[in-house]
């Protein structure tokens, strides 16, 4: 039975697509089948990003409706077998995602699948929920920024409270996945540190991706980064997120109380 992950953060532009993206192909790289799938209904990049725009027949919308079967709106990567992709759809929006819909759609990638990630869009209306809804892991990826750190302590607390783990009085395993850092710009105070940002959200650091023109690269030519740049160091940081998601390694951080504190207060228990 498959683990769900959620890509998650509530900001736009931070990075969610491209991570799916590389965290699908690295699992799969290791023999895991995986299917990621976009709930960006309306807009649809994942595609893109993968390399199979023009591959898509049926998406997300027409298996959720019950228009199309789940193994006719698969996509199987061109270079990685075991890798898979649902897309979503461009002509539709948010409000055609039913919970019953996505449930079946979920429920029957689990039995296909070792990994189902699902790609969330910004915000936390619709389709982030949706996104989140059936999620046993949740990977928040963050800039470090003190807005998009606000809008990812908001996503925390919905899944803590929105999902169905949450429901059943479980926890969502998290997983902060910062991206876009640059150690200089944060030396010289332009942005937060990584310690300033767990201290905030209070989360394990699955990893840190660092600015790079890699990842802006590979996308542009519909490859995840850890398959056209598999030596940059954006493409080695997802390979230890998935190392650590697979239980390979285990990182401890220690995490202290301070000056950023006052600005987000601590979440209700």
């Amino acid at each position: 039975m498959a683990k769900v992950l959620v890509v998650t953060s509530g900001k736009g532009g931070v990075g969610k697509t491209t991570s799916t993206a590389a965290l699908g192909a690295a699992l799969a790289q290791t023999g895991q089948k995986v299917a990621v799938v976009d709930f960006d209904v309306g807009l649809r990049n994942l595609d893109l990003v993968m390399g199979a725009e023009r591959r898509v027949v049926f998406d997300l919308i027409n298996v959720v409706n019950g228009d199309a079967r789940l193994e006719q709106a698969l996509i199987r990567d061109k270079r990685i077998e075991t890798l898979h992709l649902l897309p979503a759809s461009q002509t539709r929006d948010k409000d055609n995602l039913t919970e019953e819909g996505v449930a079946r759609v979920i429920d029957g990638l689990r039995e296909k699948f070792d990994w189902v990630i699902c790609d969330s869009p910004a915000g936390i209306e619709r389709g982030a929920t949706m996104a989140m809804r059936h999620a046993d892991i949740a990977v928040i990826v963050t800039n470090p920024e003190v807005s998009s750190i606000r809008d990812s302590d908001r996503v925390i607390g919905l899944l803590d409270s929105k999902t169905e783990k949450a429901e059943k009085g479980e926890q969502v395993e998290k997983h902060l996945l910062l991206t876009r850092y640059d150690a200089a710009r944060a030396q010289r105070g332009e942005i937060l540190k990584v310690e300033d940002v767990l201290e905030i959200l209070s989360i394990p650091l699955l990893a840190i991706v660092p600015e790079s023109v890699e990842v802006l690269r590979s996308s542009n030519i519909g490859a995840p980064v850890t398959l056209g740049s598999p030596n940059s160091a954006p493409a080695r940081a997802y390979l230890d997120a998935v190392r650590k998601l697979r239980g390979e390694t285990h990182v401890e951080v220690q995490k202290q109380r301070g000056l950023f504190s006052k600005l987000f207060p601590r979440r209700a228990a």
